[in-house]
């Protein structure tokens, strides 16, 4: 079979993963609205109870409409919908944007773990240590010239090192959650420490949990830690995630022993499930851009690297969905790293948490109750999103920013 010439153009694009499930949902949505008609009209449908007045305003509303010519007016919407959705996928598979970025020195590896250095040679700023989730690609911390938190920071006279976590090999498929923090990331800090002395952690929404971890059990070897949209208390509030995660656990239960791991699509499915009406929503949006705006090459950049996840393996899996989500152990203090029972009140250390306003997957409340349990912690709030914070159009004025003046200073901010 011929290799492809370098002018020939990138196949098209295996995403919104899983693809299938995203076309399913769509079409039952559509779908489900002209089922759901008859019962709106003779007012059997049963809505939830924070829609109750909204419901009634909706009967009062259709009260005088022509039954006929709504629902006829119902089924030209949800075909509309329906193929703006779809045109935004094709959109999406077939654009040109590809990320490429100079490479980076690997300064330390052990197994599929990386660290790379972006401070370049004779770096002399403060060292931070930044630690993503395991559940996505690190790279979402450097995503495009400009939308790369690393290299701001980097160009404020600090000096990076970016965890590069990568896929599960032969040894960390046994791993569970203490492997990564007391091994891995351990052993990355004693590499910083050999390099640039003393670092701050920094840690992205999962990772923070790492980074905090770490920070307990090497408490002497860092010098603060940032969190960034980072989860504790999985209960505050009691909502969608546990209680999705809890319905649905047989099925990603027999799905870990089966594969010995949680694969990527039944982790994006999971995460879809907590907005249903998300993805069509931002592909029907999408769509109406224009192909060569840089609206659209962010928009597909973030979807880019949303669809390179990562598997878990089994045992960090049952670690998080189990012991996090549904039995919420940090916040009851009953996570257990490396022997000990971890608090967050155990870090005495400056601390730093920025927290997003609209954050659909790490709600504000879950990240505040981490902050507000600890001894030296001050929180941000940042007028944004999960994702937006890192790679936003205003995440340079402000969480880069806010991040990169604490850590020149952070005993003073």
């Amino acid at each position: 079979m011929p290799m492809p010439l370098p002018t020939d153009p990138p196949p098209p694009r295996p995403g919104p993963r899983p693809l299938l499930m995203h076309l399913l949902e769509q079409a039952l949505l559509t779908a489900g609205s002209q089922i759901a008609l008859p019962a709106l009209r003779n007012g059997s449908f049963v809505w939830r109870p924070h829609l109750a007045s909204t419901a009634e305003s909706l009967q009062s509303q259709l009260a005088n409409v022509d039954p006929d010519l709504f629902g006829a007016a119902l089924a030209e919407e949800g075909r509309r919908r329906l193929g703006d959705f779809l045109g935004g996928v094709e959109a999406y598979r077939d654009h040109p944007y590809q990320r490429r970025l100079p490479a980076v020195p690997v300064v330390w590896q052990d197994g599929t773990t990386r660290l790379l250095d972006y401070g370049g040679p004779g770096a002399t700023g403060p060292a931070v240590l930044l630690v993503p989730s395991l559940i996505n690609r690190g790279y979402i911390l450097d995503l495009t010239p400009r939308r790369s938190l690393v290299r701001y920071l980097a160009g404020r006279g600090i000096r990076p090192f970016l965890l590069d976590w990568d896929c599960p090999g032969p040894a960390e498929r046994g791993f569970a959650l203490e492997d990564y923090v007391a091994g891995r990331l351990s052993r990355a800090l004693d590499a910083v420490l050999v390099r640039a002395g003393r670092p701050l952690l920094a840690g992205y929404c999962m990772g923070g949990l790492l980074a905090l971890g770490a920070g307990v059990l090497r408490q002497d070897d860092v010098r603060g830690l940032a969190l960034l949209a980072t989860p504790w208390d999985f209960h505050q509030p009691d909502g969608d995630q546990a209680g999705i995660l809890r319905s649905l656990r047989p099925f990603w239960q027999d799905v870990i022993t089966l594969y010995n791991g949680l694969p990527v699509d039944v982790l994006q499915g999971l995460f879809a499930a907590i907005d249903p009406g998300g993805i069509g929503r931002k592909f029907r949006q999408f769509g109406r851009l224009k192909r060569k705006s840089v609206r659209a090459s962010d928009f597909v950049a973030v979807e880019d690297w949303l669809n390179d996840g990562v598997p878990l393996a089994a045992g960090v899996a049952h670690d998080c969905l189990t012991g996090w989500y549904i039995e919420n152990r940090p916040a009851r203090g009953e996570w257990r790293l490396a022997g000990r029972t971890l608090q967050a009140s155990d870090f005495r250390r400056p601390c730093l948490a920025l927290i997003p306003e609209r954050d659909r997957i790490v709600p504000p409340q879950s990240a505040l109750a981490l902050p507000d349990a600890m001894p030296q912690a001050r929180s941000r709030m940042i007028s944004t999103g999960h994702i937006g914070m890192v790679t936003g159009r205003r995440a340079k004025s402000d969480a880069y920013t806010i991040l990169a003046k604490w850590i020149l200073g952070f005993s003073n901010f």
